[in-house]
């Protein structure tokens, strides 16, 4: 065996160097890489990543995805709601009836998105499940919201209504994510 020579000052400062960068790289990647391996059985993948990805905050757990993912719903809920205020050009009565009830259920996702956000922030002690079955039951509930709001403009045609179906299906989309994060937190619980 050929001994070894040892190796000049400056390559062990600079072997240092990069090893201390890589130990860094793979450190601030953690959260970008615990979001994809997260959104990558969600039912929008491509829109799980996008939301989260550029979401305020830092995702170090499953429950801060879950969070998050309910905020970036609620933000989306929130503006859809003052769009609904905004919507003229229903000319029917059965289009204004059917936009009057899509008000009161996209302000009743906005209550139901709100209380899962306070209810995630309770997930500590034995009542863990209990906190986790509320999140997901006022999720759910929101995601039906959002298809009852849709159903209730069938048939109806032309560029507001376009818009309208375009705004409340990415909405619904978003908490379609939100309520898959939500149900993965028993999966995580204790990681």
């Amino acid at each position: 065996m050929a001994p070894s020579l040892p190796l000049p000052l400056p390559a062990v400062f600079l072997l240092l160097f990069l090893s201390l960068c890589s130990a860094a790289s793979h450190k601030s990647n953690a959260p970008h890489d615990l979001i994809r391996s997260s959104c990558v059985h969600a039912r929008y993948p491509a829109l799980c990543l996008r939301t989260l990805s550029s979401f305020a905050g830092p995702a170090k757990t499953p429950r801060d995805l879950a969070q998050a993912a309910v905020s970036v719903s609620l933000a989306r809920a929130r503006r859809v709601s003052s769009y609904l205020t905004t919507v003229s050009g229903f000319k029917s009565k059965r289009e204004r009836v059917a936009l009057s009830d899509c008000v009161q259920e996209i302000s009743d996702s906005v209550d139901q998105l709100s209380r899962t956000l306070n209810e995630l922030k309770h997930l500590d002690g034995a009542k863990f499940r209990w906190h986790v079955s509320n999140a997901e039951t006022w999720v759910s509930a929101a995601l039906t919201n959002d298809d009852t709001c849709l159903d209730g403009f069938r048939g109806v045609e032309g560029k507001v209504k376009e818009d309208f179906r375009k705004k409340i299906t990415n909405l619904a989309r978003v908490t379609s994510n939100a309520l898959y994060m939500i149900n993965r937190l028993d999966e995580s619980r204790g990681h």
